[in-house]
């Protein structure tokens, strides 16, 4: 079966680890190939006559003749391997998918968090009335607060220091 790398590549949008491991594994299939086809056109009879006159036991030549003319090779049923390949592949694509996905949305995520970083107003340029209007419920905390006398909010001191003059 003819295996066509580019469109493989090109059409999974392969790109970085995953395009060199693919190329190796092309590499590697081109480099067993052409092993088959220098192997293929080798002689593939043995002369056992020419044994037989060059050693003085022929029955070890005879035994080695008896062997080769037994000889089949075995044929294995990859088509397991070949369906596992094909699942984990699958699976592979699968995942690959979803992980495209949560890392557009955390992409999606972080740009929002640095427009609004760019958008942010200096801290000199910020207003009680903005700060109650982004927490409604402090505006009253702070009156009660100020009602009881109350000047620092509760745990300032031990978080940030004793900001009273001396």
């Amino acid at each position: 079966m003819k295996v066509d790398w580019n469109r493989i590549t090109s059409s999974l949008g392969l790109k970085g680890q995953t395009a060199a491991s693919l190329q190796a594994f092309k590499k590697r299939n081109d480099d067993a190939r052409r092993r088959v086809n220098n192997l293929s056109a080798l002689p593939q009879t043995v002369d056992f006559q020419a044994y037989r006159d060059q050693l003085k036991n022929t029955t070890v030549v005879d035994n080695i003749e008896k062997e080769m003319k037994n000889f089949s090779p075995r044929t294995y049923d990859v088509n397991k391997q070949i369906k596992a390949i094909e699942t984990f592949e699958v699976q592979a694509v699968k995942s690959a998918e979803e992980t495209k996905e949560k890392v557009d949305e955390e992409l999606k995520s972080l740009h929002a968090t640095l427009d609004n970083i760019d958008k942010t107003r200096r801290w000199e340029d910020i207003t009680t009335d903005d700060v109650f209007a982004a927490k409604p419920g402090w505006e009253k905390r702070f009156e009660k607060m100020m009602e009881k006398g109350i000047w620092m909010p509760p745990g300032y001191k031990e978080k940030f220091g004793d900001l009273s003059v001396m």
